[in-house]
């Protein structure tokens, strides 16, 4: 008898439905090419989705956006450790340990919070891109290079990037493609804001984007001195993380929910 295979639909750093980042997940019980993946992440049509297999005592995951594979998502592990605890495949008081492109990442469960340690990412000061303001829609205090082709542009206030409106079309062209724009918070329980927007990936602007804040995290910690922080990403369905710098570590926090699951029709 054929067994179908489960696909999940999991909103990340939220509590409520329709809040946070939506991910799909898949469990997977053998290896599937990556031309399988691509196509199911295609019919998904989210920022990502993560396809997980069991290897010996740790987990195979793999993230793929509508269009790319990409090493390292931040919502999508979220939302694949959220279901293996929901579902009991992992006992809530046991450790998981994901292997991703990226490197090895631990997961855990604390406080009803699933806890993510991911890796911390470089940081390099640049010129602000000729055109950011065109394209982007403000002019920017400092801006930095970071792993994975990210360019980090902070800026004056909280109101530029509420009011930012990205030219998409333009953003590849111009050094663009991967960008995340970031300013303190006027919020007394939040100490920055962020938005992300990745076209280049074929994502336009992420909801709310965990693996952003490998960077974010020691970039604020650089320019404040503290280690932890909250964070508010300000994209329509909005998002909030509580990150930590542990060395060469970003510990990563947040909360998941469970949409929709589904069987796949398809082998």
């Amino acid at each position: 008898m054929k067994k179908n295979k489960m696909i999940y639909q999991v909103d990340s750093f939220t509590e409520v439905p329709f809040k946070g980042n939506p991910a799909g997940v898949m469990l997977l019980d053998k290896e599937e090419s990556s031309d399988f993946m691509q196509n199911i992440a295609m019919e998904m049509n989210l920022s990502e989705t993560a396809f997980v297999i069991k290897q010996n005592d740790s987990y195979r995951i793999r993230y793929f956006t509508p269009t790319i594979e990409v090493p390292l998502c931040g919502h999508a592990t979220l939302a694949s450790a959220h279901i293996l605890y929901d579902t009991g495949l992992v006992q809530k008081k046991d450790k998981i340990n994901f292997i991703a492109d990226a490197g090895e990442l631990e997961i855990k469960l604390e406080d009803n919070n699933i806890v993510m340690s991911f890796p911390r990412y470089s940081l390099v000061k640049t010129d602000t891109p000729v055109g950011f303001k065109d394209v982007i829609g403000f002019d920017p205090i400092e801006c930095y290079k970071s792993d994975y082709d990210w360019l980090i542009a902070i800026a004056k206030s909280q109101d530029e990037i509420l009011q930012s409106k990205p030219k998409f079309e333009l953003m590849e062209s111009t050094g663009l493609g991967h960008l995340m724009i970031t300013s303190e918070s006027t919020d007394a329980d939040v100490d920055f804001v962020v938005r992300c927007f990745a076209p280049i990936s074929g994502i336009n602007e992420d909801p709310v984007t965990g693996s952003a804040h490998c960077a974010l995290t020691p970039l604020w910690h650089d320019l404040t001195g503290k280690t932890a922080f909250n964070s508010f990403q300000l994209s329509k369905r909005t998002g909030k993380l509580t990150v930590r710098l542990l060395g060469d570590k970003v510990e990563i926090s947040g909360k998941a929910i469970t949409i929709f699951k589904a069987e796949m029709n398809i082998n």
